[in-house]
């Protein structure tokens, strides 16, 4: 596997909790805007150069890295407005939220023996 197929399958693991809690705003891996799968890769990345971060620790990497693009917090995600929910603290997440910085790690750490 490659780092870009561990975000691949970090992405559609996502998408599909996001579908489940009534969020269908994501795209497939296929049809995702280059900003998403770079920001998948990036996450990935980080994850694999520090095994022990925390979920609360990738979301300020995923904040900063969205802060540092222009995005802004806003109640619904608008791509347009880069504006986005999740552009709080950790803390002030819902718990549905944080739920997907857990899975997203747990994916990557469950597939980084299968990159090479």
């Amino acid at each position: 596997m490659t780092l870009e197929e561990v975000a691949q399958v970090a992405h559609e693991v996502n998408k599909s909790y996001c579908e489940s809690i009534g969020d269908n705003s994501q795209a497939s891996w296929d049809e995702a805007s280059d900003w998403q799968r770079v920001s998948a890769i990036h996450g990935v990345d980080f994850l694999l150069n520090n095994p022990d971060a925390t979920p609360e620790l990738s979301h300020q990497v995923w904040y900063r890295e969205k802060l540092d693009a222009g995005w802004v917090y806003g109640p619904v995600k608008d791509v347009e407005k880069k504006e986005h929910p999740c552009m709080v603290p950790y803390a002030l997440l819902p718990a549905e939220q944080r739920v997907k910085d857990y899975l997203f790690g747990q994916v990557v750490r469950s597939l980084k023996k299968y990159i090479g």
